[in-house]
């Protein structure tokens, strides 16, 4: 399968999933996108359109701590990372989404971290 492929069927797989995931500033959505080097998470109030909170295997304090990005430890660190912005933001649940990608490997450990931290699903 070509690489183009695969994203336009990521694609519609996340456009299912959003059309039943909504976010709100109460229970805002924790939006997950990830390439091949990094890892991205932001939790977003769809009501308002704005993001409430961001953290990203891109920030210099992760950069330092791991070699890459792209593997499940960073993973673990960037959930733990989101779930300290969001209880400082005021934000115990959230909603999941997925982004289209498979619940597996590091979408799965960065959803078991911030679980861990104290985001409720």
């Amino acid at each position: 399968m070509k690489p183009d492929e695969k994203e336009r069927l990521r694609q519609r797989r996340h456009k299912r999933v959003r059309g039943k995931v909504n976010g709100t500033a109460v229970r805002p959505r924790l939006n997950v996108s990830r390439s091949i080097q990094h890892i991205y998470v932001q939790l977003i109030d769809d009501v308002t359109g704005h993001t409430l909170a961001a953290a990203s295997t891109v920030e210099k304090t992760l950069r330092e701590e791991h070699k890459t990005g792209g593997n499940v430890e960073a993973a673990k660190a960037v959930g733990k990372l989101i779930a300290e912005r969001g209880k400082a933001a005021g934000i115990d649940a959230v909603v999941f989404d997925r982004g289209g990608y498979k619940y597996h490997g590091r979408v799965q450990a960065l959803a078991d971290s911030a679980r861990e931290a104290g985001l409720q699903f």
